[in-house]
């Protein structure tokens, strides 16, 4: 079995890291070969956001690696020559422009494609990874869903064949690479920070960091919470902020907020597991948040995790300032554990099917 793995940016990495390992181990062990080879589009360039997840977590070295930055048309234009007739199956993981990009490429080839993290909608149009999601599923072939909510959306639209509730691969990551950050990782003392004594915040959506009103009513909140707030800074919003005074004099003005650079996966989960809270606009780290039983504020008016929020690990308060700020004041307590991510077999799962599937 011949599959091509489009991967582009580094929530995909975590994923693809655990899959391929686990492929590896199948292959050790099975009559039923898996040959996997990557394509990185380039989606992510930066070396904290792309190079050091292949060191740190073995992930194969691509066979290809274009340079199309985020641009769809660039990346399925580019992608379409070296897949024709090349692979049995296109695997994609999540929502974003990479994963897009590579269902367009795949329908194009007429190759079978594979959707890990399917099913998943925030019913948010205005989020372009909502699009990127619902238009993957309706050219993929294997719907690996996280959840059974997932299933659910599936069907409301129509898709029931070639559906599976597999669980989230992430949990299998997280699982894995939290006991190797453990012995690993040195972030809590290269920034002298004690567990449980710090809150993280992550923010990089577009929807935020285009919007200078929203990135600003987050600033200050920050600046109003008297409690150190680790911020390790994506790229683009450090663009954003250093192209803006009056974001800047937030930052300057804000003394229990700690700027770093973006971290490696390793250290990030290391400081997910150690906060005492999160804030964040990110789907992954809610999640994370979640695994590593931290309570988490999501700075979104949506989350495409509902099992987060209806088990009271995870509140949604948008931008408002005041929201922000009263969710830190007056937590919510969590309610019950999640059960439907399964126990860390998500990846054994797929991996069966697809093997079912060969014959």
């Amino acid at each position: 079995m011949r599959i091509i793995t489009i991967i582009g940016a580094r929530p995909q990495f975590v994923k693809a890291a655990i899959v391929s390992r686990y492929i590896r181990l199948h292959n050790d062990n099975s009559s039923i070969h898996i040959e996997e080879k990557i394509l990185h589009t380039g989606q992510h360039y930066d070396y904290n956001m792309s190079q050091v997840f292949f060191e740190q977590m073995s992930i194969p070295t691509p066979t290809w690696h274009l340079g199309c930055t985020n641009d769809v048309a660039c990346m399925r234009d580019a992608i379409i020559p070296l897949i024709n007739g090349q692979a049995d199956y296109i695997m994609v993981y999540g929502d974003t422009n990479s994963t897009l990009a590579g269902a367009l490429a795949a329908e194009a080839c007429n190759i079978p494609l594979i959707h890990i993290e399917a099913g998943l909608r925030s019913h948010n149009m205005e989020m372009a990874e909502e699009y990127n999601r619902i238009e993957t599923d309706k050219r993929s072939t294997l719907l690996f869903c996280p959840t059974q909510t997932a299933v659910n959306n599936l069907r409301k639209e129509g898709i029931t064949q070639g559906v599976y509730h597999v669980g989230d691969v992430m949990y299998d990551a997280t699982l894995y690479f939290a006991e190797q950050a453990q012995k690993t990782s040195s972030i809590l003392q290269q920034l002298q920070i004690v567990s449980k004594q710090y809150y993280l915040a992550t923010i990089h959506r577009a929807q935020t960091t285009d919007n200078t009103e929203k990135l600003a009513n987050i600033l200050y909140a920050f600046q109003q919470i008297y409690h150190p707030i680790i911020l390790p800074l994506h790229p683009r919003t450090k663009k954003v902020i250093d192209n803006s005074i009056v974001l800047t004099k937030l930052i300057q003005e804000s003394p229990k907020l700690r700027i770093i650079d973006s971290v490696s996966y390793l250290d990030m989960l290391l400081l997910e597991k150690h906060a005492a809270l999160i804030l964040t606009d990110s789907g992954g780290v809610q999640k994370e948040a979640y695994f590593h039983h931290t309570p988490c504020i999501t700075m979104r008016e949506e989350t495409e995790w509902v099992e987060t929020v209806e088990a009271g690990w995870n509140t949604i308060v948008g931008t408002n300032t005041n929201r922000i700020l009263q969710a830190v004041q007056s937590p919510q307590q969590p309610q019950y554990e999640i059960t439907e991510y399964g126990s860390g077999n998500a990846v054994i799962n797929i991996i069966k099917i697809l093997c079912q599937n060969e014959y």
